[in-house]
Parts: structure tokens; sequence; C-alpha cells
């Protein structure tokens, strides 16, 4: 099923009042080092601390009133959780959140604090979607991906089609658009909602080192499933897999994907920290590693950067901060 720039502009509708329309934001000396203009999304600045609470309440808001009473059971390591537990507090729907035991604290803490029910499981060992079919199954609830379902994908749109417009009202023609790649949702929805408004941008992805799905599915025009040895500071971006859904979508629009490691990161986080004044998480300041980092041409272009999420252990940020050895 696909998604069209009309699932966006409802998206938006069912939105409004309810997600927070994020600023575009620049910065003097981010364009001066990089010889580019970049207009920032931070989506550190959403409901939720990150840019999944749009997908959430779009798929949530559209349940039918027995599928409310029944309740909604979503799988994730943080952000989609909160995004899903905030949505389901604010229309009334019981949800269950599957969590893995070593995600951040901060994000379990949130999730539990928006009144979700918590499921723990450990990531070696045990399947999240199969805890999840399990448990929707005997609740008669509904499973609420956190980015292969097209009412998440349009609901992350909305992003784009507000990152389009601010630039517009700008002055500003985007020549290209950096984001971090996961499952996929996000920049799916973002590139379609962009791409019908302005065809002559392109997007670029941007994975983790050692989760490189995505550049790897592209390049093999299939998708492939990693089976990954270590963990990767960008707890958001660990998915081992582009979507069924998500995976079309980003071999139509994307012209590349870019992959940085645990030490570009960090330094993103710390400039992000320093010269923009905004805390990042680690997942959601991959596309500034890119850059920063010179793994994506900028110079002379105008660039239109998202930075998805804030949610960050405050321990390993203070690390990040210092300079300290992370492992």
């Amino acid at each position: 099923m696909s998604v069209t720039l009309a699932d966006i502009e409802a998206a938006a509708g069912r939105l409004a009042g309810h997600a927070v329309t994020t600023p575009l934001i620049e910065s003097l000396a981010l364009n001066e080092r990089l010889g580019a203009r970049v207009l920032i999304k931070p989506e550190t600045l959403q409901r939720v601390g990150a840019f999944k609470f749009r997908g959430a309440y779009n798929r949530l808001s559209q349940l039918s009133e027995a599928e409310r009473r029944r309740g909604v059971v979503a799988f994730s390591s943080g952000n989609h959780a909160q995004g899903v537990a905030l949505a389901a507090k604010l229309l009334g729907v019981p949800a269950l959140i599957v969590m893995p035991s070593d995600a951040p604290k901060v994000k379990l803490d949130a999730t539990r604090g928006y009144g979700a029910e918590i499921r723990l499981f450990d990531r070696l060992t045990e399947d999240r979607a199969a805890i999840a079919a399990e448990v929707a199954a005997e609740r008669g609830a509904t499973v609420v991906p956190s980015y292969d379902d097209p009412h998440i994908i349009a609901g992350q749109g909305t992003l784009g089609l507000e990152l389009a417009r601010q630039a517009d009202a700008l002055g500003a023609s985007l020549d290209l658009v950096i984001s971090p790649l996961g499952g996929g949702g996000l920049m799916s929805g973002v590139s379609t909602a962009i791409r019908a408004l302005s065809p002559a941008t392109q997007f670029v992805g941007v994975e983790p080192a050692g989760y490189d799905d995505t550049l790897q599915s592209l390049r093999a025009g299939r998708r492939i499933t990693l089976k990954p040895s270590a963990r990767t500071l960008c707890d958001a971006l660990e998915s081992p897999a582009p979507g069924e859904l998500t995976f079309p979508i980003l071999q139509r629009n994307l012209a590349d994907v870019a992959v940085v490691d645990d030490a570009e990161v960090a330094e993103a986080l710390r400039y992000a920290f320093s010269a923009l004044k905004l805390v990042v998480e680690p997942g959601g300041a991959a596309g500034l590693a890119a850059l920063l980092a010179g793994k994506v041409a900028a110079a002379g272009k105008t660039v239109g950067l998202v930075l998805s999420g804030g949610n960050v252990d405050p321990d390993l940020f203070a690390r990040v901060i210092r300079n300290e050895p992370l492992a």
C-alpha cells in the first residue's frame, strides 16, 4: 500500500492541535563550517521528544471505538513506545509496550509515565514481534508497528510537509534533505511529502555502522536482514532490515545512504550541544554526524536536516559531552 501526499495532508489535519509544529532553525556557525545553508528541523522539541508521536497519534486516532476499547500493543526501544503511550493516553486507549530490558532508563521511565503497561524482553534471546503478537491475540488488541504501516508513515510525513512549507516561507529551495534511517518510516514519509512539493530535492538517509541494512538492501535490490554482532550508540536506529512497505519507497526516493560510526555520532552530539544549544540523542544526530564528517556533499547547497529526537540517557550524554570513553 503506497502513501500519498493526500494521506500526509490528512494526517496533518488529525495532528493539528495535538503535535507540535517544530520550528526550522539556522546556525551561522554550522553554515560557515559546511559552506552550505542548513535548515534544521529539531524534532527534539516534539511531544515525547521525538518525531514518533506524529505517526503514533495518526494511527491510533483512526481506531474504531471497539478497537480503542481492546487497546493497542507496540514494540520499541524507546521513542515509538513513548509516542504510542502518549497518543493512547490522549485518546483513552489502553496500551502495552514491549521494550528491551536494556532500553535507556529515560525512555523506560517516560513510557511508564504516560501510563502504558510495559513488558520487558531480552533482545538477544527473545523476539519482540512474537511477544507483541501473542499479547495482541490474547487481548484482541491492535498491534501498532513502529514504521511498517501506512498510517505511521503518513504521520511521520507531516514533518516533511512542515519542512517544505517552512523552507518555502523562507524563500529557500531545498537541494537536499538528510535524515536518520532506521526502519525507514520517517524517511519514507518525509521524502514522499517533500518530493511531491519539490521534485528536484534529493534525499540522503544516514545509518549507523553495523546497521547499514538499507544501504546493503539498496545495493542488492532486495531487502537484506542483518545479524549485527555489536550494539551502536544509536539505539533508536538498530533496525535489522528496512520494512516491507518502506523499502520500495526508499528505493524510489533515496539518492544515497551515508554510514556513520559511534565516534562521529558522539562528535555530533557535542557539536549540537555547544554550537546549536540542542540536546540530541545519538540516533537523532546521525544526519548531523554525516554532515560534520564530510560524508554528505553539502557545499553550496540548501540542506534540510532532521534532528529526529532528543531522548538520550543523561549519564551517557554527560560522558559524551566530557569526551570520555564510552566502552
